[in-house]
């Protein structure tokens, strides 16, 4: 993969566009690719940078040898501090330069662009429709969700337990699940605006008409099944799903 290789979004719509392929590779670099992001991390290797590309894919490599260079470049050494850090802490930090550079890039191509005020306050406020980052990888996106559902419903509790695999045009129907994705709470059955809040573990987006979702029974984070290469075919014979991050979990020292 070649990460100097750019182009030049030049609408509002089209660097939206170009934010949200970014921001799916950091994701899937921070939450899905954890294992493989950890180990391209070594901190004796010289100073890294996590870059997103468009194409929502992600590539841990040195920063661009060109001053000042083309686009703004991530946070520099993101690997000098990853042994001297709890993971999660570490983590954490990544998503939070992560978010910084999102937003360069965005409002460096609206300034080379001429955006006006109106049409970067339109940037901001479609960018600002999804959870950042670090809201993602921090599970703090799935808390606010939550806060949104306040209503329980004590006599439902019973009918949390069966399979957690559907789609999402049946996701209200399905006797077996209320609306305790992430945690073990009584909550009514949600309506389809509530649902509309719920977000994939992988890409941070919401649900969809007729997408197919699938739950992990260890972290209790729900994914898109293309997001996590599960199908509904194959979702029928998975007895406990575990998504790819805590699949991937193991101790560190």
């Amino acid at each position: 993969m070649d990460s100097r290789a750019q182009y030049n979004p030049r609408t509002v719509e089209e660097v939206f566009r170009d934010f949200k392929g970014r921001r799916a590779g950091l994701i899937k670099a921070l939450t899905i690719d954890v294992e493989d992001f950890y180990n391209q991390c070594d901190p004796e290797k010289e100073n890294l940078c996590l870059y997103g590309f468009p194409s929502e894919q992600w590539e841990v490599n040195l920063p661009a040898e060109e001053v000042p260079p083309e686009l703004p470049e991530p946070v520099l050494g993101i690997n000098f501090a990853r042994d001297g850090m709890q993971e999660k802490d570490w983590l954490s930090l990544v998503a939070v330069h992560s978010d910084a550079w999102l937003l360069a890039i965005a409002f460096y191509f609206g300034a080379r662009f001429g955006f006006d005020k109106a049409d970067r306050k339109r940037l901001f406020n479609m960018i600002n429709e999804l959870p950042t980052v670090f809201e993602v990888v921090t599970g703090s996106a799935k808390k606010q969700t939550k806060e949104k559902s306040s209503v329980s419903n004590h006599s439902g509790s019973k009918s949390k337990s069966s399979s957690k695999v559907v789609t999402s045009n049946n996701i209200f129907s399905h006797l077996s699940l209320t609306y305790n994705y992430y945690e073990d709470e009584e909550l009514d059955e949600p309506d389809d605006d509530e649902h509309g809040e719920t977000l994939c573990g992988a890409c941070g987006e919401h649900y969809g008409t007729d997408e197919f979702w699938i739950c992990c029974d260890i972290c209790e984070k729900w994914f898109h099944g293309k997001c996590v290469k599960i199908t509904p075919a194959r979702a029928e014979h998975i007895k406990q799903y575990k998504c790819p991050s805590c699949s991937n979990k193991r101790a560190r020292p």
